[in-house]
């Protein structure tokens, strides 16, 4: 479901920064830093009122950047994200029915998984990328590695989330079937809520270099 150029560019990338946002005002200079500090793929999560605005706000930014938007529970997240200018879509679980829907309005979509009966679900469902979450929390590498195994022959592609950091980071993308991480502690909450938007540059810009060194 992720064109063959989007799934480039993610991986050449190699980091998706994830982050909630509370006040939409701040959705494109946050988005503008990122891209500043050389990281150029988000992941906005529907966690909070604001979300919706601070997603249209950054589309209409009109940034160099693959706008993704995480979180998505139902089908008519998939489909409004689509409709507001989302590049792709990710969720913390498994659920077909958002599958259909994303696939419906053409919006690349990953699904989460943790375990093998769910990537069963999502392979059925056409799936190739899926979001694995909660990543550390499940098992990390060695379990990731247990789990992929039966299915290597298919060509399935993992999306870590949830436990990575800057430490473990080059770990995971060291996996042959690990293209691109994600993570939340790219975007720094102090430096978002004193609107230190060169800080945040900063930040961005020492994650990228750890993917350049691999």
């Amino acid at each position: 479901m992720f064109p063959a150029k989007m799934m480039q560019r993610l991986e050449k990338g190699g980091v998706v920064a994830g982050f909630s946002i509370e006040n939409s005002e701040q959705a494109v200079p946050i988005a503008k830093a990122l891209l500043a500090g050389g990281i150029d793929a988000i992941e906005l999560t529907l966690r909070t009122p604001a979300a919706m605005e601070a997603l249209k706000a950054i589309c209409d930014a009109k940034l160099d950047m693959l706008v993704g938007v995480g979180t998505i529970l139902t089908p008519g997240q998939a489909v409004a994200v689509k409709a507001a200018g989302a590049d792709f879509a990710v969720a913390p679980g498994m659920n077909p029915r958002v599958i259909k829907a994303a696939a419906e309005v053409d919006l690349p979509f990953a699904p989460g998984i943790a375990s093998p009966s769910e990537l069963e679900i999502a392979i059925e469902n056409g799936c190739r990328f899926v979001k694995f979450f909660p990543a550390e929390a499940a098992g990390g590498i060695k379990y990731l590695r247990s789990m992929g195994a039966p299915y290597k022959h298919l060509d399935i592609q993992y999306f870590p989330l949830g436990g990575l950091n800057a430490e473990n980071m080059s770990d995971y993308l060291k996996e042959p079937n690990v293209p691109v991480i994600g993570g939340s502690w790219i975007v720094k909450k102090d430096l978002v809520e004193n609107e230190d938007w060169a800080g945040l540059t900063a930040h961005a810009a020492e994650v990228r270099k750890r993917v350049e060194e691999g």
